[in-house]
């Protein structure tokens, strides 16, 4: 048997950044390639005009890219957001807990 290391994933590289670990950048291509697709070949089937179709694939390629891009990055933002915001609740609480900072907390928010 021979000892072949296999690499769990070859990754892709851009300007020295692994796409792999950018958030939303997988999906925003796959959606704005398959949406450029769709809509180009949706565009030579009603006109038959290859130049055509092929700017309008690529323009709806490179706008669906974009807006899912913005929309998924924003929607991460929020909630990464969120989720620091319960971190620091989380351990002012783990702080707080029996003290008396605590009982006047509560009965505040009652």
């Amino acid at each position: 048997m021979t000892d072949e290391s296999e690499e769990p994933g070859k990754s892709f590289f851009i300007f020295g950044r692994d796409v792999s670990q950018i958030p939303c950048f997988r999906n925003s291509f796959l959606y704005g390639i398959s949406g450029g697709i769709g809509i180009g070949v949706l565009t030579f089937l009603g006109t038959s005009r290859t130049h055509l179709s092929t700017n309008v694939g690529f323009g709806s390629f490179f706008c669906g890219t974009i807006a899912y891009w913005m929309t998924c990055r924003y929607q991460w933002s929020v909630r990464r957001f969120e989720q620091q915001q319960l971190r620091e609740a989380m351990r002012r609480q783990a702080l707080y807990e029996g003290t008396e900072v605590e009982r006047d907390l509560d009965l505040k928010s009652a």
